[in-house]
């Protein structure tokens, strides 16, 4: 299967996806399940995601990039608003990566 990714980054950081529309959105470019107001924002994400090797590597400035509490460790960065990508590190993969409404 082609992979769309709409990052130009090479597919292998993110391994897992909960939110399915996310997913569509990384592997064919489709925006369909998430909000189209989001998708450029989302593209970055997931862009810099693709690309970190660790949770920090996502503490870019403008990103509101912080912990979150429970465990397993989760991170989470600002999409929009009260909108947030969250997701996990294990083993220099990104996993279970989410997006919503979080507040």
């Amino acid at each position: 299967m082609q992979i769309h990714n709409p990052s130009g980054y090479a597919i292998g950081v993110l391994k897992s996806f909960k939110h399915k529309g996310l997913a569509e959105y990384f592997s064919t470019g489709s925006h369909r399940k998430v909000q189209a107001k989001h998708a450029a924002r989302l593209s970055l994400i997931l862009g810099l995601l693709n690309g970190a090797t660790h949770a920090g590597s996502m503490n870019a400035p403008g990103l509101g990039f912080h912990p979150l509490k429970g465990k397993p460790k989760r991170w989470a960065v600002s999409v929009d608003e009260n909108y947030r990508v969250t997701f996990r590190f294990e083993d220099g993969h990104a996993l279970e990566v989410d997006y919503g409404d979080y507040h």
